[in-house]
């Protein structure tokens, strides 16, 4: 499997995978398209096997451009039959690296991530055991259920 910064050329597949990992969310390929165009303040790298594109990340930059940098990972989708194969953590292990290079390129370094969730999301563990990142605090009835605010702090 291969992690790479989205291409406009991945959108439409990239496309596909939110629609089936985000049911309650719609006009993918909109959505898609404005993270994308949002560079570089946004990042969004995909994961693609021999199949194709089968999961992204949506890595955004917060409150400015500054030298300690909190990034916020914005969205995580994998498509529904690669799921639970370790796409999701590759993309977090894998993407991470290029985000920093990233930022050095802009005299940065990583300070933070935070990362949002459902309170019922089995992907609170991964982000635990992937970066470090703690439940801070949790937000009842905001999108579609109770949403988790996870903090993994001092990653540089």
């Amino acid at each position: 499997m291969k992690i790479r910064l989205m291409e406009q050329a991945d959108l439409n597949a990239a496309a596909e995978v939110h629609k089936f990992a985000f049911v309650r969310q719609k006009q993918s390929y909109e959505w898609l398209v404005c993270n994308f165009n949002a560079f570089p303040r946004v990042l969004c790298f995909v994961a693609e096997d021999s199949s194709g594109v089968v999961g992204y990340i949506i890595w955004t930059q917060k409150s400015g451009f500054r030298p300690e940098v909190v990034m916020e990972i914005e969205q995580l989708a994998v498509s529904p039959e690669h799921q639970g194969k370790g796409v999701g953590r590759s993309l977090i292990v894998n993407s991470l690296p290029l985000v920093k290079m990233r930022l050095a390129e802009n005299n940065s370094v990583l300070k933070h991530i935070f990362v949002t969730t459902r309170a019922d999301n089995f992907a609170q563990e991964l982000y635990k055991s992937t970066l470090g990142a703690e439940v801070e605090a949790t937000i009842t009835n905001l999108y579609s259920a109770d949403e988790v605010l996870m903090i993994a702090r001092n990653v540089s």
